[in-house]
């Protein structure tokens, strides 16, 4: 399912400032316009993906005629003279299953004797490492 929101687009002296009004003030960069608007949809993907992970409800989205670009840049005293609003769209699931959740391959070593255990049990290494992983990073 495609979100979209809108962002504000700042030009500055050496990049392009970018920012969610609606989700709390996101807000990302990108030295020319076009990393820009990569790095925003990176940046919504991201801020949705964690959001939905943790059932963590978003509002809704802003109508592009609804964001007051002198306003927002008066608030982050930021000048605007090249700027405009316009809407990012990103598939968070599409996005995730390709960036987030996207396998890595590890080598690792252990010894010989807990290996050939492992596998006479049946053992999935990449499941139990994965398991033992998430219970050391929440503690």
């Amino acid at each position: 399912m495609l979100s979209a929101y809108p962002a504000c687009f700042f030009k500055e002296s050496d990049a392009y400032s970018v920012i969610f009004p609606d989700l709390n003030w996101l807000s990302t960069c990108g030295e020319t316009l076009e990393k820009a608007f990569e790095m925003a949809i990176e940046c919504l993907a991201g801020y949705l993906y964690i959001n939905e992970r943790e059932d963590t409800p978003v509002p809704a989205p802003s109508s592009l005629t609804d964001i007051n670009i002198k306003k927002i840049a008066d608030e982050l005293e930021i000048v605007p003279d090249e700027s405009f609003v316009n809407m990012v769209t990103v598939d968070v699931k599409e996005y995730a299953k390709n960036h987030f959740e996207k396998p890595v391959k590890k080598t690792l070593s252990i010894p010989a004797w807990l290996n050939a255990a492992a596998l006479e049990r049946n053992i999935n290494f990449s499941q139990v490492l994965q398991e033992a992983l998430l219970q050391k990073i929440k503690q």
